[in-house]
Parts: structure tokens; C-alpha cells; sequence
């Protein structure tokens, strides 16, 4: 999917793990993502780095969009596919959304949101889920303005949070 802006045109790919022009966009989107302050402030293990592309091509569950400005990657966004048991249908969770800071200002945060959105809708998924940091406010309205909200069933109980227990893996 081609979309221009200025004079600069940016190209939308579903990523191909086994291809190493989209293998490398993905670990260096990640590594710049990982090294700001909302994506933890830190380069990714190099286990991770080495193992990234490789484990994600073996699992049909997750996939992945790059945004090219040329031969340039630019924005990234990583889904995984999981299960409502409340609709009984696929949905799709954006798991990283990167745009590399010097393309940022630009609406690609919106032209990838789109692109995950159709892929949800061709993979008859019920709804596209994604966590975000309460002090990301650039984020944050950026999905506002995409149509995300915070989750609820009732007002009455509250919006959902998102919690986790890192595991010991061995």
C-alpha cells in the first residue's frame, strides 16, 4: 500500500520474516523504540536482538507492518493474534507501535493504524486492543484520534488495567 505525503512517499509491507530488508527494519525499529524513555530506556538483550525475527516467523499467530519512506524503514508495528471469549472471534493486539522519532509529526502513527485495522477486518478479527502508558500522551492521542478508548464493561466497575507477572523462563 503506497501512500504519498510531500514529496515523500511511504509504502506500507506486511513484514516477510524470512526476507533480511524487513528482518533488519524490524530489530532496528525495535532496538530504537527500546532505547526511549516509554520503551523502557534500554537496547534490547542481545539474545533477543540474535532471536527476535527468527522466533516471530515461527509463530502463524504473530505478524508484522513496516512503513518504508524509500528504503528507509520508518514505522513498525507488531500483532498478535488472540481470542475474545466474550464476541467468540479473533481479535488482534498491536504488541509494539513504533515510529522512529525523526519521522514522527508526520500521521504514521495513523497510516499504520489503518493498515492493522484492515488487517484485523481480513482476518475477521472483533476488535484491535493495545496497551499504553499513562504518561505517553503523544500516544495516547494518537489512538484517540484512531477511535481507541479505554476498555470497559460497565462504568460502574471502572476501565480495564493492564497488569503482568514476569516468569523465570528455564
Amino acid at each position: 500500500m503506497d501512500h504519498t505525503q510531500g514529496l515523500v512517499a511511504f509504502k506500507v509491507e506486511v513484514a516477510d520474516y524470512q526476507q533480511p530488508r524487513h528482518a533488519e527494519a524490524i530489530v532496528t525499529l525495535m532496538q530504537h523504540y527500546a532505547s526511549e524513555p516509554t520503551g523502557g530506556g534500554a537496547a534490547l538483550p542481545n539474545a533477543v536482538v540474535t532471536n527476535l525475527v527468527s522466533t516471530m516467523a515461527r509463530l502463524d499467530y504473530v505478524f508484522s507492518l513496516l512503513i518504508f519512506a524509500g528504503e528507509t524503514p520508518v514505522a513498525l508495528a507488531n500483532c498478535v493474534l488472540g481470542f475474545s471469549t466474550f464476541k467468540c472471534a479473533p481479535l488482534l493486539n498491536i504488541h509494539d507501535l513504533v515510529v522512529h522519532s525523526e519521522w514522527r509529526g508526520r500521521g504514521l502513527s495513523q497510516l499504520l493504524l489503518q493498515a492493522v485495522e484492515q488487517q484485523a477486518i481480513q482476518r475477521g478479527c472483533c476488535k484491535v486492543t493495545l496497551e499504553v502508558l499513562e504518561g505517553n500522551t503523544v500516544a495516547r492521542h494518537a489512538y484517540l484520534k484512531a477511535g481507541f478508548a479505554p476498555y470497559q464493561l460497565r462504568p460502574e466497575t471502572g476501565s480495564a488495567m493492564f497488569w503482568q507477572k514476569p516468569l523465570t523462563l528455564g
